[in-house]
C-alpha cells in the first residue's frame, strides 16, 4: 500500500529537471513515474508549478554543541535544518561538553539528541592526543568517522595533533577503512603570525594567512599518500591550496574537500568596522580569492558545500573587538539559498547545487540510501521554489541564537516543505498552494 504519492512538473531525477511522480512506501521511495501516472489510492501531494523536488539536503559539517553549551542545541538545530530542506545532519565532535572523543562521550550525545531532533543526525569523532590508539571502539560504535586539528580549536579538551601525531592517526583510520576529516590551518604558522585585535578586520585576516592553510594542506596530502588514508579538508578558504589538492588527487591520494558558503558569498572587503559576526576560522579572505574558490568548485577540485554552522552566545563575539571574538559563523537554516543565490547569478543550476548540498555530502558521510530520486532510496525530499527572494532577519530564523553576518541580504529561493524517511517536518503554509487529495483538504 502505497502511503504517499507526490506530483510535480518539476522533479530532479538522473540530474535532469523534469515532470514526474514519485511513490512512497514506508519511508522509502517505492517507484517513479510519469507526472500523472497511477499509483493506486493514497494520498498525493501536488506541487505548484514553480517548485521544484529536489533530495533533501545533507549538511555534513555543523556544529551542535549539546549538551553542555548553550550555544545550540538539537531541537534548534534540527527545526532550522528542515526549514532549509536540510534533512540529515552530521554534528562535529567541537564545543559540547564532553567532547565526542569517547564512546561514553558519544553516549551522552546521543542520548542529549533522543527526542528533539525532527531530521536525521549522525556523528563525527574527534581524535585528539590522548585517544589515540583507541579508535576502533568509536568507529565500532557508529560514528561516521573522525575529525581532528592542526591548530588550536579553541577548547583546551580538544587538543590539536602534531604532524607525528597525524600520522599515526591516519594510519589507525587508514587500518580502520574510515575518513579522516581535518582542520587544515598550521598552528606554527598561527603562532608566529601576529594577533587579531581592535575592530579592524585587516587584524584579523592577517592572524590567519594563506600560508597556515598552505602548509597544513601540504602536511596532509603527504601524510595521506604515506598512510593510504581517506582524507577530507574542512572548510577550504584559501584557494591557494586548490592546486595542491588537485595535484595530490592526480597522483593518487585518496583527497576531498569542502567550502562554506561565507567564503563563497562574502570578501574581506565587504567586513565592516567591528562586525565581529563575520570572524570565522579559517577566514574571509579578499574578492579575487572568492572567485577562484567557484572556480575550484566548477572545476571539482572543491566537492561539496556545507555550513560550518558554528555558533555561539551573541557575547562571546567580541563586541566588536576581532581579539576578543569567537570565531564561527551561524548558517545552517539559510545555507542552500545561500549558495542557490551565488551559484544561480554565475550560471549554474539545481543538479549543481544538489550535487555539492547532498549527493557529495552524502558520500562523504558514508551514507547509501539518500541523496537522490530514486527508487530504493530512503525519501528524504526538499520542495524547493528558486525563483523567490526574500530578506534574511536573524530574529525569523530557528537557530537558538540570532546572530549572523547575512543580516539584511536578499537570498533566492525558499523552501516549501521537507521530508525525513516519507514524514513531513517542515511546511512554510503561507508560500504553500498545494493541491491534495483522497481524503485530504484541498
Amino acid at each position: 500500500m502505497t502511503d504517499l504519492v507526490l506530483r510535480g512538473d518539476r522533479v530532479l531525477v538522473d540530474g535532469q529537471v523534469r515532470p514526474a511522480s514519485v511513490a512512497v512506501v514506508d519511508g522509502v521511495i517505492a517507484a517513479l513515474g510519469a507526472r500523472d501516472a497511477d499509483h493506486g489510492d493514497t494520498e498525493e501531494i501536488k506541487l505548484p508549478p514553480q517548485a521544484v523536488l529536489l533530495p533533501g539536503f545533507i549538511d555534513s559539517h555543523v556544529h551542535i554543541n549539546e549538551p553542555g553549551t548553550d550555544w545550540e542545541g538539537f531541537a534548534t538545530a534540527t527545526a532550522a535544518a528542515a526549514a532549509a530542506g536540510i534533512t540529515t545532519l552530521v554534528d562535529m565532535p567541537l564545543d559540547c561538553d564532553p567532547v565526542t572523543t569517547s564512546v561514553s562521550a558519544l553516549e551522552t550525545k546521543t542520548m542529549a539528541a533522543q527526542n528533539q531532533c525532527v531530521v536525521d543526525v549522525a556523528y563525527w569523532a574527534g581524535v585528539v592526543p590522548g585517544n589515540i590508539g583507541n579508535l576502533a571502539e568509536l568507529a565500532e560504535a557508529g560514528v561516521a568517522g573522525f575529525k581532528c586539528f592542526l591548530t588550536d580549536s579553541g577548547n583546551p579538551d580538544f587538543g590539536h595533533l602534531s604532524p607525528d601525531e597525524l600520522s599515526t592517526a591516519m594510519a589507525e583510520i587508514a587500518e580502520l577503512g574510515s575518513v579522516l576529516l581535518v582542520h587544515a590551518e598550521s598552528h606554527d604558522v598561527i603562532e608566529s603570525s601576529p594577533p587579531p585585535g581592535g575592530s579592524d578586520y585587516a587584524s584579523f585576516l592577517a592572524s590567519r594567512p594563506d600560508a597556515a592553510e598552505v602548509e597544513a594542506v601540504r602536511l596532509i596530502v603527504d601524510s595521506a599518500r604515506e598512510s593510504g588514508v581517506r582524507v577530507h579538508i574542512v572548510h577550504v578558504s584559501s584557494a591557494r591550496v586548490l592546486p595542491i589538492i588537485a595535484d595530490a588527487r592526480a597522483s593518487g591520494v585518496t583527497v576531498t574537500a569542502e567550502t562554506c558558503p561565507h567564503y563563497l558569498t562574502f570578501t574581506a572587503q565587504d567586513v565592516p568596522e567591528g562586525a565581529t559576526e563575520f570572524a570565522s576560522c579559517p577566514p574571509i579572505r579578499p574578492a579575487n580569492n572568492r572567485e577562484l574558490l567557484w572556480a575550484g568548485l566548477s572545476e571539482g577540485t572543491l566537492d561539496m558545500v556545507v555550513s560550518d554552522h558554528s555558533p555561539c552566545a551573541p557575547e562571546l563575539k567580541g563586541g566588536g573587538d576581532f581579539g576578543a571574538a569567537f570565531g564561527g559563523i551561524s548558517s545552517l537554516q539559510i545555507g542552500p539559498r545561500v549558495l542557490w543565490t551565488q551559484a544561480q547569478a554565475r550560471g549554474f543550476g539545481l543538479p549543481d547545487l544538489s550535487r555539492w548540498m547532498s549527493a557529495r555530502p552524502a558520500a562523504l558521510a558514508g551514507f547509501t540510501d539518500r541523496a537522490a530520486i530514486r527508487a530504493g532510496m530512503r525519501a528524504d525530499l526538499c520542495a524547493f521554489e528558486p525563483d523567490t527572494h526574500e530578506i534574511v532577519r536573524g530574529t525569523d530564523l530557528l537557530h537558538r541564537h540570532d546572530v549572523t553576518p547575512y543580516e539584511g541580504m536578499p537570498l533566492r529561493g525558499s523552501v516549501l516543505q521537507t521530508w525525513v524517511a516519507g514524514r513531513s517536518v517542515y511546511e512554510r503554509r503561507s508560500h504553500w498552494p498545494i493541491s491534495r487529495a483522497l481524503g485530504s483538504v484541498s
